[in-house]
């Protein structure tokens, strides 16, 4: 049973979600631009964002995989191997929640990123948000032995870590598309969010 779950669920969303969180990230980082994708996974994400953009895109991953579709090194899941203002642009899509403690993770984009933090992340303030949220993340990770803590946020949760951390948002989108009708009422609406921060060098 959970095979054919995992099967369905790759087959359904998986190529879905790659490509429309491609477009809305890529809609977010400018031509020319050095894009770290940390935690990035397979990589097919940043490289269809570095196609759409005309960015260069790389990545960072705890295990690299085989195959990644950009370059990718591996770092602790800790502290990013750069120097202050290193790229223009952090990218977690998808990361924070995996954290045991989300503002670490982001405060070292912070430190990194130039011109902006890329985000995608959940909101957990529709109820039954956590159990979905935990539902997703077992069908989407649990081939891969992704740790899975269930750091899901609140809207206000996610906007004072912001602060806190120095990172003014310019763009929030919640509309997405991830899923196809009827699933995204189910498992999107109120659920994801891409947000674009700037670094103001100023944490609270």
């Amino acid at each position: 049973m959970t095979d054919a779950l995992g099967s369905a669920h790759a087959r359904l969303v998986h190529g879905r979600r790659v490509r429309r969180l491609a477009a809305a990230l890529g809609a977010l980082v400018e031509p020319g631009w050095r894009v770290l994708d940390v935690g990035c996974g397979d990589g097919r994400i940043g490289a269809l964002v570095a196609e759409a953009s005309g960015a260069t895109v790389e990545g960072l991953e705890r295990r690299p995989r085989d195959g990644t579709a950009i370059p990718v090194r591996a770092f602790d899941g800790l502290r990013l191997p750069l120097d202050d203002d290193a790229v223009d642009a952090v990218m977690l899509v998808d990361v924070l929640h995996h954290t045991d403690d989300p503002t670490v993770l982001l405060g070292e984009a912070a430190r990194v990123a130039r011109r902006a933090v890329l985000l995608k992340d959940h909101l957990a303030d529709r109820p039954l948000a956590v159990p979905t949220l935990r539902f997703m993340d077992w069908m989407g990770n649990r081939a891969h032995d992704v740790p899975l803590p269930g750091n899901y946020w609140s809207d206000a949760r996610w906007r004072d870590a912001w602060a806190r951390l120095g990172l003014e948002a310019e763009r929030v989108e919640t509309s997405l598309g991830l899923y196809p009708w009827p699933a995204r009422w189910l498992f999107e609406t109120g659920l994801h969010f891409v947000a674009r921060l700037r670094p103001t060098g100023s944490p609270t």
